[in-house]
């Protein structure tokens, strides 16, 4: 039982540490954008939904190789140390 909620938080943690950068830059621009809507009164959706889109895809694309260097490192961990899950 210790085994499977160790593998399940570590599983966890390496979830949040790959999508945080992602998240995070999701999160600074609606902000920004929100503040600048509120300062000019302009309400339209399509104005808060590209940029959005744009900053999260621009942050997958510049944090991807990273993000693929800690997933094939905690792989490369969980399946070299496979051994004790096997009991």
């Amino acid at each position: 039982m210790e085994m499977i909620i160790t593998l399940s938080r570590r599983t966890l943690q390496e979830a949040l540490m790959v999508s945080s950068p992602i998240l995070i830059v999701g999160i600074v621009v609606s902000i920004v954008i929100s503040v600048l809507q509120v300062m000019t009164s302009i309400q339209e959706v399509t104005i808060s939904t590209v940029p959005r889109l744009a900053a999260v895809a621009g942050a997958m694309f510049v944090c991807m190789p990273w993000i693929l260097r800690h997933l094939i490192t905690f792989m490369v961990q969980l399946f070299g140390d496979f051994h004790p899950f096997l009991k």
